[in-house]
């Protein structure tokens, strides 16, 4: 049953049964803190599944003490060649990033590096593959003892990482004692909840200057609107819908790779919304109010500015879902203030939403909504948690190598520094999210409910155009795929190279940038087919979209710089929250 956290925990109870739920939130809310907000017993489901199918299937226990005998004399042969032709290279060694800087090709490191993948190659074995067990469970099986065996791979020790040790002899030690240094003001840090050095990156200052003003503002959003550069803007505003995850600049960072700057000076009027960072005071907020407080709203502001215009309409990452949920509703009730729908990254079906969804189930639900009644929200803390063990070598282990074994600091850029300017999610909010999307997926199923009736993103007639990135972690390219098999409307795709953050800001000039488009043929058709059949152009593709909003835009008109609804500069007071 759905948990509704707008219930304080003793309402309609006996006092007994409030006290021992309120001693159960209480619990879950502490060992939350110890676990990254991740859900113990939601593992040991998993791991039992897993345990009691493998004591129940023989041949599959022999087939592992088959490759374990394998394995080790694969091992000692690895030994044996590493000593006698120390020169020799190690192709498997070179295809994992982790060993494949040339000192791992000494003895005796080369032969730690064999024995640890081959150790991970049978546990890989060990959890995949057992009849009976829930694919999911598996996966999360799978999963933890890829972190189990991450915790002691050879990389990761400074007595048996040549890199280190090689460094370590070369600065006699100075490597490791400011390691020691870098490591203490990041536990004092973190202790203390301190922002992360900006190193020169400061919203309004660096960041987030693309000169505007803030003209509308209520409970949850701050409406900026950027002032024109151009004689004439195109006749349609832009309205950009961040996620509420992130702060809405990662759309705005610098002035080379602002995605509103580029787009004012292409000839458009942009428009963003700046979500408010939620406080315990804004944990009744649900996702109807993010509809109707955010896009609904923001919508309202800009047809007093400028009525009877149609809005191309933008949202990024949960910004798109929630744009595209907002749209459906508009079709459903006959409001057709939009004239297209761009989403970035987002997703609207999520059923194949990524690595992400091993962290998501009624257990993790249930024990997140523990968390957040004691608090309200969400803090971010909690969610990053789970997003770094998706890509733990890259940011957890890499980088306690570089900053704590070999003592190098690393530059901060300005999305680093966008990246570590947290936010938090309300309580009802993100429990709506979680349950309504990802446990039910009920927008895909047209069962999701705004004012009370249900949404179908089949009532979407407007043309889209979706942008997926080819290394995307959050938002698989395939899932956002999907909004062409759910709406009515002309589809364009975009497969871009980078990840969730980085694909998409993707400025002209950025180097080594790629991307794929063309239309959707029918609602059938495999993301695969699609991606075969669209050759790679090289460069960014922000020039692309721009031609795609052109076609879809009407006549120019002139462009104002004041509309006397002036509540401050961009980028406003909220994005400081």
């Amino acid at each position: 049953m759905k948990q509704d956290l707008r219930i304080t925990p003793d309402e309609g109870l006996p006092s007994d049964a409030a006290a021992r739920d309120a001693t159960d939130r209480a619990f879950h809310a502490m060992l939350g803190g110890l676990t990254g907000g991740l859900s113990p017993m939601g593992l040991a489901t998993a791991w039992f599944d897993w345990a009691a199918h493998m004591a129940g299937s023989p041949a599959k226990q022999a087939e592992l003490q088959e490759r374990a005998v394998a394995n080790m004399a694969g091992a000692g042969l690895s030994t044996l060649r590493c000593a006698l032709r120390p020169d020799t290279p190690c192709a498997e060694m070179a295809a994992d990033r982790r060993f494949r800087e040339p000192e791992w090709q000494r003895f005796p490191y080369n032969v730690y590096a064999q024995s640890f993948l081959l150790v991970e190659d049978w546990w890989n074995a060990a959890t995949q593959g057992i009849e009976g067990v829930a694919p999911r469970h598996e996966d999360m099986v799978n999963f933890a003892a890829r972190q189990v065996l991450d915790t002691v791979a050879p990389s990761n020790w400074p007595l048996t990482n040549p890199v280190v040790v090689d460094r370590t002899i070369e600065e006699r030690g100075a490597n490791l004692l400011r390691g020691a240094r870098a490591w203490a003001a990041d536990v004092a840090a973190q202790a203390q909840d301190l922002p992360p050095d900006a190193d020169g990156y400061i919203v309004g200052e660096t960041m987030a200057i693309t000169p505007g003003e803030v003209v509308y503002r209520n409970r949850l959003i701050e409406l900026i609107r950027y002032r024109p550069t151009t004689a004439t803007v195109r006749a349609e505003p832009v309205l950009i819908v961040p996620a509420w995850i992130m702060k809405y600049y990662i759309l705005d960072l610098s002035e080379h790779n602002s995605l509103v700057r580029y787009l004012r000076d292409q000839g458009f009027e942009v428009w963003m919304i700046s979500w408010k960072n939620p406080g315990a005071e804004d944990a009744d907020l649900s996702m109807e109010d993010y509809v109707r407080l955010g896009v609904l709203d923001a919508l309202d502001a800009i047809g007093r500015v400028v009525p009877g215009q149609k809005v191309h309409a933008t949202g990024y990452c949960l910004g798109g879902t929630l744009l595209s949920i907002a749209a459906a509703g508009m079709a459903r009730d006959g409001d057709d203030r939009l004239a297209s729908l761009t989403l970035l990254a987002a997703q609207v079906d999520f059923t194949e939403a990524g690595e992400i969804t091993l962290f998501i189930d009624d257990s993790q639900v249930a024990f997140l909504e523990d968390i957040m009644a004691q608090q309200g929200y969400l803090r971010s803390d909690q969610m990053a948690g789970a997003f770094r063990m998706l890509r733990s070598n890259d940011l957890i282990w890499s980088h306690s190598i570089r900053a704590y074994l070999l003592g190098e600091t690393s530059r901060m850029s300005d999305l680093m520094a966008w990246n570590a300017d947290a936010t938090r999610m309300p309580a009802r909010m993100h429990s709506d999210y979680l349950r309504e999307m990802f446990l039910e997926n009920h927008l895909a199923l047209g069962q999701f409910r705004i004012g009370g009736r249900p949404v179908s993103l089949d009532d979407i007639a407007l043309p889209i155009f979706a942008v997926g990135t080819e290394r995307d972690h959050v938002a698989p390219w395939r899932s956002v795929w999907k909004i062409s098999r759910f709406t009515d409307g002309p589809v364009t795709f975009l497969l871009t190279s980078g990840g969730h953050n980085a694909g998409i800001v993707s400025e002209p000039g950025h180097p080594r940038r790629h991307y794929r488009v063309g239309p959707v043929a029918g609602n059938s058709m495999l993301a695969e087919t699609w991606r075969d059949a669209h050759a790679p152009v090289e460069g960014s593709w922000w020039p692309e979209w721009i031609g795609w909003l052109d076609e879809r835009s009407g006549p120019g008109r002139e462009a104002v710089q004041d509309i006397g609804a002036d509540l401050g500069p961009a980028p406003g007071t909220y994005v400081f929250g």
